[in-house]
């Protein structure tokens, strides 16, 4: 399952591409997705034992056939050998994650109120995550992205499709007794196109990396720029009921984005002990997030309920890191963490 985060301080924590990182990894057509969702989470080697145990499989069937024609013969009957090449990829044909799924959840966690801020608040997490007739619906921070290209099935596909996100920055209130005192921003409705490509098979024969880049314009006449936020996610699973991610991305803001909710005006500074600041384009961030997630059967193929685990930091960087909503009464320093339950069906 993977996380849709609805406020500001998820955006930082989650990683937009760990979904699409499994894809590859669990078998060619969208396995990496469904296996995420059937455990659960935002986003993201499977260990011989997932690729080779689980029951149905052709491995599965031919590690068996294998093991039974080597011990009355003495000799291997599995024509790919772990000197011949890496085995199959596990097929889901037949599992709950085989076609079109859906998975929800819902998770609780603690971030900072605004992007600079040093005040942490409680937050709901909400879960979604789907797939429809060839077309997966990833999760975002505060929105979801299509990826319209159904390619899976190869160990270098490509993802690319809409993109839809809110942002709340500073939209609701945070806890701070400075910032709450001013004026709230509007919320940004931010689209545009994200695209990405997946690698499966890179330390192991189950494991994946995944690039990716969301490029989200303003269209709500809020800060009216746009954003760029390249990640780059690896995805293992750690056995058949559990699995893992480890995600790094930064995110490029333009002179509009900067300005709206860094800049400190005349008239600010002036209902406020902010002192003025000019803010401008540059790097707003970079950070890491570790995800966990385990299935309560302890099969991720089967679908149910699975459980997740998240922690973040992130850094806050250039304008936005000297910005006096960081500066002053913030911190440049920002961590998340959050736990939920999901069910895949």
């Amino acid at each position: 399952m993977t996380i849709v985060y609805h406020l500001p301080a998820f955006r930082a924590a989650c990683p937009p591409a760990p979904l699409p990182a499994l894809r590859p990894a669990l078998r060619p057509a969208k396995g990496a997705a469904r296996a995420a969702l059937a455990a659960v989470l935002c986003a993201t080697a499977i260990s011989p034992a997932l690729a080779q145990e689980a029951p149905g499989t052709g491995a599965a069937q031919e590690r068996s056939q294998s093991e039974t024609t080597t011990s009355r013969t003495g000799q291997s009957a599995d024509p790919q050998s772990e000197d011949s090449g890496p085995a199959e990829r596990l097929s889901l044909e037949g599992t709950a994650l085989d076609g079109d799924f859906l998975a929800v959840g819902v998770g609780i966690g603690m971030g900072p109120g605004y992007i600079g801020s040093d005040d942490y608040n409680i937050l709901p997490i909400p879960l979604l995550q789907g797939s429809v007739g060839g077309v997966d619906i990833n999760p975002r921070p505060a929105g979801f992205a299509l990826d319209v290209i159904d390619d899976n099935e190869k160990r270098v596909s490509f993802q690319f499709g809409p993109e839809l996100k809110l942002n709340f920055n500073r939209a609701i209130k945070v806890n701070d007794d400075v910032v709450d005192a001013l004026p709230k921003l509007d919320v940004a409705v931010e689209v545009g196109p994200t695209i990405g490509v997946n690698i499966d098979g890179v330390l192991n024969r189950a494991d994946s990396v995944n690039l990716n880049a969301d490029i989200l314009f303003d269209i709500a006449g809020a800060h009216g720029g746009m954003s760029v936020r390249p990640t780059a996610t690896y995805f293992t699973p750690l056995s058949r009921g559990m699995a893992m991610t480890l995600s790094a991305h930064t995110t490029w803001i333009d002179d509009d984005f900067a300005e709206y909710y860094y800049t400190v005006d005349a008239t600010t500074a002036d209902a406020s002990p902010l002192t003025p600041f000019e803010a401008s384009s540059g790097f707003q961030d970079t950070g890491l997030t570790a995800l966990v997630f385990f299935d309560l059967n302890g099969d991720l193929l089967d679908g149910g309920f699975a459980v997740f685990g998240l922690a973040n930091y992130t850094r806050v960087l250039g304008d936005a890191a000297d910005s006096p909503f960081t500066s002053q009464v913030g911190s440049a320093d920002q961590f998340f963490g959050g736990i939920g339950i999901g069910y895949t069906f």
